[in-house]
């Protein structure tokens, strides 16, 4: 029977830990920069060239053109589930709805005489979405990626997706029904490496989201600063929170529901109840043993599913916030009230019923979602990550005046003479003295 591994202790304990932990993990994923950095600089040369070679030797398809036709996408919605179609058309309502209080409008300010002050919200111009494909092909992750960017006013969004001989329709559908600009079939590093550099068919970006691979992740990495990206997301987790009021077989419905994405994903259960910890391993061989991805589930919910008993409610939530999952599930009556006490998390769900996947397909809120502790300082992706914010500063000839005594003092401080004399120019200083 599957039983995850208990742990006991103060906070900073069973933190350090964890995160000796996922320290090895990651210290495993290091075997992939040579190779990243290969395939980057092959596609930087050959372009196209690259990405045909890489399609034939990665995907065991012959590419003749990157562009997924009209025509393809028109079957796309011939074949669909009705029903699919309906669940994808209220998924982005509710995302837009969501997704629309995010909008910022920037600001001016012109309070003293002559000085106008302020900040423009301007949408990045050209963005790049990333979507699995094969098993791993979410429709709902297009769009979680591609809503928001269009809401912030992005004008270009790609989206890039592995070659298939049959695509799931589901993906292309929610493409279109989100606006994407083109559709390309590419995959892997390869493809990371085309958004970043562009080639001859497929257009330089200058920002690129979406989860992925191993190899994609890499690869995100090294683009880096080139252009910008989302966040470097490692394997799914959640945490979920409960005491004795939390009903087991629902806790393990749900940290099964983070299990079976990946071998490598990490199901935590802080509870101050040993009943519930018992209860919830019995319900998690009961569950295991009807899924299909059971084999995933099991090896992640034995290797990396952790059960941590605490002594209080405080300390259950003290322990959380140290670990700062991607998702965090609050199972506990009026678990609202506890709202203040999260620090770190990436996506909140609150309460016995408000389960983790409602956040992945239908609430509205996003589900690309920082992972491996680094909801301490990212965000879930939002309206915000497809904007930038640029300063406006407007001084009449008399603002100048006034200020240039603290400027001028200030430059000279810091020994920048061609600084202060930009200014005592403008105050009508002889500059030569």
């Amino acid at each position: 029977m599957v039983k995850m591994k208990r742990l006991t202790g103060s906070a900073k304990v069973i933190s350090a830990i964890l995160a000796q932990e996922y320290a090895a993990y990651a210290k495993t994923q290091d075997n992939f920069d040579d190779i990243v950095a290969e395939i980057i600089k092959n596609v930087r040369k050959d372009g196209d060239k690259a990405l045909t070679s890489y399609a034939k030797q990665f995907d065991n398809m012959s590419i003749e053109t990157f562009e997924v036709s009209r025509e393809t996408i028109d079957q796309a919605f011939e074949e669909i589930d009705p029903e699919v179609l309906v669940a994808l058309k209220n998924a982005k309502r509710n995302i837009e709805s969501y997704h629309k209080h995010q909008v910022e409008p920037g600001f001016v300010d012109a309070k003293t005489d002559g000085v106008v002050r302020g900040q423009l919200v301007l949408p990045i111009e050209k963005v790049g979405v990333y979507v699995p494909g094969g098993t791993a092909a979410y429709p709902s992750s297009v769009l979680m990626n591609v809503l928001p960017a269009k809401i912030a006013g992005v004008p270009e969004i790609y989206m890039v997706t592995p070659p298939q001989e049959k695509f799931n329709p589901a993906i292309l559908v929610a493409a279109a029904l989100s606006g994407v600009t083109k559709i390309f079939q590419v995959g892997g590093a390869q493809a990371i490496a085309a958004l970043a550099y562009g080639t001859a068919s497929i257009p330089k970006v200058d920002k690129i989201t979406g989860p992925g691979n191993i190899f994609v992740a890499t690869a995100k990495k090294q683009v880096f600063g080139q252009v910008g990206i989302d966040m470097i997301a490692g394997p799914s987790e959640i945490g979920v929170i409960a005491d004795q009021s939390a009903n087991a077989t629902y806790v393990a419905a749900d940290l099964l529901s983070q299990a079976e994405h990946d071998r490598l994903a990490r199901a935590i259960l802080v509870t101050n109840s040993v009943r519930l910890a018992d209860e919830v391993d019995l319900a998690l061989e009961a569950q295991l043993q009807t899924l299909p991805r059971e084999a995933i589930a099991r090896e992640s919910i034995e290797t990396n599913g952790r059960t941590i008993i605490t002594e209080s409610v405080e300390e259950m939530f003290e322990l959380m916030n140290e670990l700062a999952p991607e998702h965090l599930e609050v199972a506990m009556d009026d678990a609202i009230s506890y709202l203040p006490k999260i620090k770190n998390a990436g996506s909140i769900f609150l309460g016995h019923y408000t389960s983790e996947p409602i956040g992945d397909y239908y609430a509205g809120t996003n589900h690309v979602l920082p992972t491996s502790g680094t909801a301490r300082f990212y965000s879930a992706l939002g309206v915000y990550d497809f904007v930038k914010r640029s300063q406006f500063t407007y001084y009449s000839q008399d603002a100048v005046i006034t200020a240039a005594k603290d400027i001028t003092k200030l430059a000279y401080s810091e020994g920048l003479q061609a600084h202060a004399r930009a200014i005592e120019i403008r105050e009508g200083v002889n500059v030569d003295d």
